[in-house]
Parts: C-alpha cells; sequence; structure tokens
C-alpha cells in the first residue's frame, strides 16, 4: 500500500477538531446580570414604607400593651388607634424611613419627660396615684426643711425629687467631709441628727449613697470608689447607731465619681460632687414613680 493511500484513509476515518466558542462567557455573565437586576428590583420594592400603615401598626401596638389614652384596646377587639388618623402632618416631607424615624424620636421625648399639660393623656388612675406620692414627697421635704430650719442648717442641704423617690444631698464643701476624707464633721452630725427623727418615722426605705469629685485621693484609700463608699456607710453608722434608725430600712453604697451633678472641673463641680445623697425611695409603682420629676417640677 502506497504511502499516499494510507495517508488518505487516515484522513478520511479521523475526525475533525471541534471549533472553540471564545464567547462562552457571555453566556454566564447574562446570567449574572439578570439575578442582581432581579436582586434590585426586590431590594427596591421591599425598602418602600407605607408610613400610614407604620404609624397605625405602632399606634396599635402601643395601645394593645398599655392604652394610655382611654381607648379600648386593639388586642380586646376593638377599633383602638386604628381610625385611619396619621399622627404626623399629611404634609410632612418623608424621605425613605427618615420620617418614621422622626416620629418614633419625638414619641419617645414625649413618653420620657411628660409635661403637666400633657398629663391629661396619663390614665387617670396612674396620675392620681402619681399626684398623691408626689404630695407625700412634698410633705416629706417640707418636715426635713423644717427641722432643719430649726437648727440653721437647711442652706446645708440640697433636695430633689427625680423617678426613684426624695433626694436629700448633703453637698460635702468642707461641712460635711474634708477632702479625700471620710470623717463626718460636727455639722454633718448636726444635720442627721435634725433629719433623724422624721426619717425615723417613714416607712420607704432610705439609700445612702456616696460620691466623689474627679481628683485622684492618696493615702488611705486606693480609689475614690473606696472613698465614697465609706462616706455613704460612716452616715448609715450615724443614722442607725445614735439616730436610731431600724438597719433593715438602710443601705449604703458608693458610687466614686461617675454619676457627678456637675461636669467638669470648676470649683462648683468640686464641691458639688464631693457628696452623699439619701435617697428616701419610693414604693410607688414604676408607672407612678415615672411621673414625678414632671409634677414636682419647680
Amino acid at each position: 500500500m502506497s504511502a499516499h493511500g494510507a495517508r488518505s484513509r487516515r484522513r478520511g476515518g479521523g475526525h475533525e477538531e471541534e471549533h472553540v466558542n471564545h464567547e462562552r462567557w457571555l453566556v454566564s455573565y447574562s446570567d449574572m446580570i439578570t439575578v442582581l437586576m432581579a436582586l434590585f428590583i426586590v431590594l427596591f420594592a421591599i425598602s418602600q414604607v407605607d408610613q400610614d400603615k407604620y404609624i397605625q401598626l405602632r399606634e396599635s401596638l402601643a395601645a394593645g400593651f398599655k392604652d394610655m389614652t382611654g381607648n379600648e384596646s386593639v388586642l380586646d377587639g376593638g377599633a383602638g388607634t386604628l381610625d385611619g388618623q396619621s399622627a404626623v402632618p399629611e404634609d410632612a416631607p418623608v424621605d425613605g424611613t427618615a420620617g418614621l424615624v422622626d416620629a418614633d424620636a419625638e414619641l419617645g421625648h414625649q413618653a420620657a419627660s411628660p409635661s403637666p399639660a400633657a398629663t391629661s393623656d396619663i390614665d387617670p388612675d396612674t396620675l392620681e396615684a402619681a399626684k398623691a406620692e408626689a404630695a407625700h414627697l412634698k410633705e416629706i421635704k417640707a418636715g426635713l426643711l423644717k427641722r432643719l430650719r430649726e437648727e440653721r442648717l437647711d442652706s446645708s442641704v440640697r433636695f430633689r425629687i427625680d423617678e426613684r423617690g426624695l433626694v436629700m444631698a448633703l453637698v460635702a464643701d468642707d461641712v460635711f467631709f474634708a477632702p479625700a476624707s471620710a470623717q463626718l464633721t460636727p455639722t454633718a452630725g448636726k444635720v442627721l441628727d435634725a433629719a433623724g427623727p422624721t426619717l425615723r418615722r417613714l416607712k420607704e426605705q432610705i439609700s445612702i449613697e456616696g460620691h466623689a469629685n474627679v481628683l485622684p485621693v492618696s493615702g488611705r484609700y486606693a480609689t475614690n470608689w473606696e472613698l465614697s463608699a465609706d462616706r455613704a456607710t460612716q452616715v448609715l453608722r450615724h443614722l442607725v447607731e445614735k439616730d436610731r434608725i431600724a438597719g433593715s430600712r438602710i443601705m449604703a453604697i458608693g458610687f466614686g465619681d461617675e454619676r457627678p451633678l456637675v461636669a467638669g472641673r470648676s470649683k462648683q463641680a468640686m464641691e458639688t460632687n464631693r457628696r452623699v445623697d439619701l435617697v428616701i425611695l419610693s414604693g410607688a409603682p414604676e408607672a407612678v414613680r415615672d411621673l414625678l420629676p414632671a409634677l414636682t417640677k419647680e
């Protein structure tokens, strides 16, 4: 067989090489673009918030858990706050969910700091209980001030009422404690003795809270924590041992320099933050106590 015939048979019986498709990547690329487009469409669709429905849902849930307006709760089958009324003006600008965030922030601010003018929106029973508790704390304050004035010591004590109860602050500008010291001065003893009879007649628990300014201490105390705790303990011991207040009604705690009344390092801050607070703890429910600062604001 000739060489030419063999070459011819090899050419006739063989297979041609498959042509390479250099554009196959376009298929995968097109699939990826399609998936991304679908993803963006879904994201766009779920980002559209119906503000009216959001406000209605928020108010309905609030009314269901605690109906502060006197309407029937929606969780009990009533109409509740689902009346179609929007909590924000109809022409309020809304950009995405920014308007909803602003509406929630305003609602939270009003709930955290109720004013006397807004008390008409509060449950009547809760409001009456808060007024009664506020009057009770003011009566205690008046009794303490009377005893202190008799001893001409009223200028040495500062009072305030917060959500915990009545706070009698013994500001330690060298009247109650010397710097870096927990030793009670004679004036401090007189103030505690003047307040003792009134405190002894109360039924409320009393928290003695020691504080210090930001100046570092040295010597006996390693930190302001130990100093503030010792000051609170010394006041507690005086009230229990000399003024005969039941130990089961009183406690002592130190906060160091972590809870200042005046920020900074001014002379006023140094004097005001070096103090001991006698807190007459209100026994009222939390919803009642939350209203006390607004009802007693002077």
